[in-house]
C-alpha cells in the first residue's frame, strides 16, 4: 500500500483518506500546498496570511472529505475551500478595520509600518513592485478580484470561471476588465 501511494490519483487518495487515511490526506496536501498558497496569496497579499489560509482550509477539507465528490478534481474542490477561507478572513478584516480604523491588523495597539523603499538592486525593486501588485489586487473587492485571479493569474478560461463563481462568461470578462482597469489606476497613482 505504501509503495503506490504517491502514484495514486487525487480521487483514489481523497477516498482513502476519506475512510481515515492520514497518509493519503498528506499526499494530497504536499500536491496541493504551493499551488493553493499561491493562490491564497493572491487573494490577501501577503505570504503568512495565505499561509494560514491554506492550514484553515485543509483542516476544513479534512472534516468536509465525506461530502467530497472524486469525479471532480481535488484541486479545483480546494481552491473553492481557500476562496471561502478567503472571503471569511476578508470580512473579518473589515470589521477589525471598522473597530479599529486603520491601525494595523497584526498589531492592533500599533501603528501601520512604513511603505519600504525600494533598495538599491534591481531584484529589490522587481520584489517592492510585486508586493504593491499583490498589495493591490488584495484591496480589489471580492467580486472584481475573483475573476482576475482565476483568469489572469491561475489560467483558468473564462468559461470555467464563469462555472466557478456561478455567473456568466461575460460577468467574468466585465469584471476581470475593470479590476485590471483599477489596478492600473492605482499603480500608476501610487
Amino acid at each position: 500500500m505504501t509503495a503506490g501511494l504517491g502514484e495514486d490519483d487525487d480521487g483514489a487518495l481523497a477516498r482513502r483518506a476519506a475512510r481515515g487515511d492520514e497518509r493519503a490526506f498528506s499526499t494530497l496536501m504536499r500536491r496541493h500546498k504551493s499551488p493553493l498558497h499561491a493562490f491564497a496569496r493572491r487573494h490577501v497579499g501577503d505570504p503568512e496570511a495565505a499561509h494560514e489560509v491554506v492550514q484553515e482550509s485543509f483542516v476544513a477539507a479534512w472534516k468536509a472529505l465525506d461530502r467530497y465528490d472524486p469525479a471532480r478534481p481535488f484541486g479545483a474542490w480546494m481552491r473553492a475551500i481557500v476562496l471561502n477561507k478567503c472571503r471569511d478572513r476578508g470580512r473579518r478584516l473589515l470589521v477589525r478595520r471598522l473597530i479599529l480604523g486603520e491601525r494595523s491588523i497584526d498589531a492592533p495597539g500599533a501603528p501601520d509600518p512604513a511603505d519600504p523603499t525600494p533598495g538599491p538592486e534591481a531584484a529589490s525593486l522587481r520584489a517592492e513592485q510585486l508586493s504593491r501588485l499583490e498589495a493591490a489586487i488584495a484591496r480589489l473587492p471580492d467580486q472584481l478580484k475573483e475573476p482576475l485571479i482565476l483568469t489572469y493569474l491561475e489560467g483558468y478560461s473564462q468559461q470555467d470561471a464563469a462555472a466557478f463563481l456561478g455567473v456568466s462568461v461575460k460577468t467574468i470578462e466585465t469584471r476581470a476588465y475593470r479590476a485590471r482597469k483599477r489596478l492600473a489606476d492605482w499603480l500608476v497613482d501610487s
